[in-house]
């Protein structure tokens, strides 16, 4: 894994949180790009209605209502995101007290197909993610009262019921699932915080992934089979030392900090809480997350609305106690300037910022997943390595962006940036620019969606029906143009005149339009109605 992340540590530059007041309808369950524009939008749930505050370029917002039949189950309990049947828009799942619904896309951009099974459900946290490594979009759903449930995608978008062999214990007691790759062989592995009465149903779990379909459930050989009562973990490499630590956030009782030994001790975990400054925090509850909100390179965490600043050396320094929302919610970048906010209950929590860098990366998969879920970032400044895995589901029961985010601190040159796919394919990129949000399609050239020493191009309305508009701040003189679809094929090209597009000839779908002009090349999605 190359060096430690070596900005200085231990002095804390915090951020502070401004609270603005937004109108949505129903409830407020997840931040997340909805439209295929990698802009982090805010989903509102109601039995027959998906509201949706879409982010526009300029940090604004324009409200969207998508009517539904009436859902069997709402998102009670948990909601989860991602585009599984692969038509380039973003379905959801609903996490229901006895029940699970999908909201398919109906692959327009503006309807929804209800999906609900018999089964009884009693859900807690949901992720999409692909358990068998097939390339296609599953479902999972932790069970409160009965062994977890799962929804294997056969290709096409239809998702079978099973039962069995992820978390087997027959009451449950199965509240936060996280998939990561903890001992780093490129496989999603799966830990669930646990709660409940007796010791047996609240021992947390991990799910060793056996690459061929199977789990093997090793919490007690790798030291993470804790009886304590959680409901939700929040996974990162703290310590910048190339895996993944996790901090497991107490319901009642002490939180925890487990260090993760690396490949010499097996990746094996050693509880370092008492030297770790997370006891500071003795605020219980159900929420836990991990972003670096200072953007200074080390991992932070949101507890139950406080943040404990990362030191980069598995201490964290908590200034604010407090800083957003008791809940946490859901987090995103609401107004696309590179840090991380947080939104719940009607209002964003914007991160004020400072004179951090930052990148952002969307990922786009093909073979692998659509969301490019399981995928593994490593990105190397002159201060270190630091890595993140492109995760659906943080926390309990709120679903944050699916874009990966990195701060730089004061790094201004990102040297290697390694995407490690579920495929095997591996994508490296050299000598790329800090304070960006860059696409990476797998097995492509590096995308650029806005690079700010370059030109920032903006394409509206998005859907489009017949004409792409382009909105630039640097001319763009003789720009060619080349559109492709999401299977990487090229479906249209030309000249950009009066800045704009004819798409009408296109097929209902999403896109990426290739722009290029005076050395400068910048990929923008869209979505063709």
């Amino acid at each position: 894994m190359g060096a430690v992340f070596a900005q200085e540590s231990g002095t804390v530059d915090p951020v502070s949180f401004g609270f603005t007041s937004v109108s949505t309808s129903g409830s407020n369950r997840a931040v997340v790009d909805m439209n295929g524009d990698f802009l982090d939008d805010i989903v509102s749930i109601s039995s027959t209605n998906v509201n949706i505050l879409e982010q526009q370029a300029d940090g604004t917002f324009v409200t969207r209502n998508i009517s539904t039949t009436s859902a069997n189950y709402t998102p009670s309990w948990s909601l989860a995101a991602a585009d599984y049947n692969r038509d380039g828009y973003t379905d959801l799942l609903y996490g229901g007290g006895s029940g699970v619904t999908f909201m398919r896309s109906d692959g327009t951009g503006s309807g929804f197909v209800e999906v609900s099974g018999p089964e009884f459900v009693f859900s807690q946290r949901s992720n999409f993610v692909d358990i068998n490594n097939d390339g296609d979009m599953d479902a999972f759903v932790c069970h409160d009262v009965a062994p977890n449930v799962y929804y294997i995608n056969d290709g096409t978008g239809a998702l079978t019921f099973n039962q069995g062999g992820l978390g087997d214990y027959p009451s449950g007691g199965n509240y936060g699932s996280v998939w990561i790759d903890y001992n780093n062989d490129g496989l999603l592995d799966m830990f669930i915080a646990k709660c409940g009465g007796e010791v047996a149903r609240r021992t947390n779990q991990m799910h060793l992934n056996n690459g061929d379909g199977t789990f093997t459930e090793n919490g007690a050989a790798i030291g993470l089979a804790d009886p304590m009562q959680t409901w939700s973990s929040a996974w990162g490499d703290f310590d910048n030392d190339g895996d993944m630590d996790v901090f497991v956030g107490a319901s009642s009782g002490a939180h925890k900090l487990m260090r993760n030994n690396g490949p010499g001790a097996g990746y094996t975990f050693t509880d370092v809480t008492a030297a770790s400054g997370v006891l500071s925090v003795t605020a219980t509850g159900i929420e836990n997350a991990t972003y670096d909100f200072n953007n200074d390179g080390f991992l932070d965490i949101a507890s139950n609305g406080n943040i404990l600043y990362g030191n980069g050396d598995l201490t964290f320094t908590t200034i604010d106690f407090g800083a957003i929302s008791g809940s946490n919610g859901a987090f995103g970048d609401l107004n696309n300037d590179g840090f991380v906010d947080a939104f719940n209950s009607g209002f964003i929590r914007f991160n004020s910022g400072n004179d951090n860098h930052w990148l952002v990366i969307n990922t786009v998969g093909d073979p692998s997943n659509i969301n490019g879920i399981g995928a593994r970032i490593e990105l190397t400044t002159d201060s270190g390595t630091q890595i993140r895995d492109v995760r659906n589901g943080e926390g309990f029961r709120f679903l944050s962006t699916l874009n990966t985010h990195f701060g730089t601190g004061a790094d201004t040159n990102i040297n290697t940036l390694v995407v490690k796919w579920p495929s095997g394919t591996v994508d490296t990129f050299e000598d790329v620019a800090v304070d960006q949000v860059v696409t990476i399609y797998e097995g492509q050239p590096l995308s650029v969606e806005e690079q700010t020493n370059e030109v920032a191009l903006t394409v509206y309305p998005n859907p489009a029906t017949e004409i792409l508009q382009l909105d630039y701040r640097t001319p763009l003189n003789d720009a060619q143009y080349t559109i492709y679809n999401l299977n990487g094929a090229l479906v249209q090209s030309g000249v950009v005149a009066n800045k704009s597009i004819n798409v009408a000839a296109l097929a209902s779908g999403a896109y990426v339009v290739k722009i290029e002009t005076g050395g400068a090349v910048i990929n923008k999605q869209f979505l063709k109605q």
